[in-house]
C-alpha cells in the first residue's frame, strides 16, 4: 500500500492532494492552538501532502517556522512550487532524521490510519515535538458499517488502512503514550459545502439536526466527522 504515494497512483486517484479542505483545516488547528494558548517557535506538519495547510498557518501566523514533510516525490514537488519563503518542505520521513531534530509542534493531518504500523509511528512522532496535533477521519458509523462502500472507498482511494471513532482514535494516542490535552469535532460534510456528492447532501440535515442534540451520537450514527486533536 505505501507504494502508492511513491508511483503516483495516490496523486492519480486524488489529483487535488486534498487542497480544497486544507484552508479549512489550517483554520480548525489555528483555532485548536489559540484555545491552548500555543503559538509555537517551531511547527512541522509530517505528511504534509502538497503543503495547503502550512499555507494556511503561514497566514494565520501561528508560529515562527515551518516545515513540512513527505514521502511522495510528486506532492513535494507540488509543494515546493506552490511553498511560501516561510516554509521549509523536506522530500523526508521526519522519523528517518536524526533525533535532535525537533518542533514545538509536530502534526499528523489525516496521516496515521494510512500507516500499517500506527502504533510505532506513534510512538516515533512523540519524541519529535513537545505537543502534537491530530486530525483523525473517523470512517466507522453506523451507516458506514451497514452499506461498506464507505469503508472500502476510503481504503481503495485515500489508502486508508485503519478505522476510528472518537473513542477508539483517543484510545490509540494513548497507548502510544501521548496525553490528550484538548479535542473537538470537525465535519467537512456540514462546514464546507463544495464538492459534495448526493447522498452527501442529503444527509446534510439529519447530520445538522442530530448533531446539534449530540454529536458523539450523530458521529457513531451517520459518520461525517473527524477529530481534531491537541496532546502532549
Amino acid at each position: 500500500m505505501s507504494d502508492i504515494y511513491h508511483d503516483g497512483r495516490y496523486l492519480e486517484d486524488n489529483p487535488d492532494w486534498h487542497e480544497g479542505d486544507a484552508d479549512w483545516k489550517a483554520g480548525n488547528i489555528a483555532r485548536l492552538l489559540k484555545a491552548n494558548g500555543l503559538q509555537p517557535a517551531t511547527l512541522a506538519d509530517v505528511g504534509c501532502g502538497t503543503g495547503g495547510v502550512l499555507r494556511g498557518l503561514v497566514e494565520r501566523k501561528v508560529a515562527g517556522s515551518y516545515h513540512g514533510f513527505e514521502i511522495s516525490p510528486q506532492a513535494h514537488a507540488i509543494a515546493a512550487e506552490r511553498g511560501a519563503s516561510e516554509i521549509a518542505f523536506h522530500h523526508q520521513d521526519l522519523l528517518t532524521a536524526p533525533a535532535d531534530v525537533t518542533f514545538d509542534v509536530v502534526m499528523a493531518i489525516d496521516v496515521f490510519e494510512h500507516v500499517e504500523d500506527y502504533l510505532g509511528f506513534l510512538r516515533d512522532l512523540r519524541v519529535r515535538g513537545a505537543h502534537a496535533v491530530f486530525h483523525i477521519p473517523l470512517d466507522l458509523s453506523a451507516q458506514a458499517i451497514v452499506r461498506s462502500s464507505p469503508i472500502l472507498g476510503n481504503r481503495e482511494r485515500l489508502g486508508h488502512l485503519h478505522y476510528f471513532t472518537k473513542d477508539t482514535a483517543l484510545a490509540t494516542l494513548a497507548d502510544a503514550g501521548y496525553d490528550v490535552v484538548d479535542f473537538f469535532y470537525t465535519a467537512a460534510a456540514l462546514e464546507r459545502g463544495e464538492n459534495l456528492s448526493a447522498r452527501a447532501k442529503l444527509l446534510r440535515l439529519p447530520r445538522r439536526l442530530m448533531s446539534a442534540a449530540s454529536p458523539d451520537l450523530a458521529a457513531r450514527l451517520l459518520g461525517g466527522w473527524s477529530l481534531m486533536v491537541l496532546a502532549r
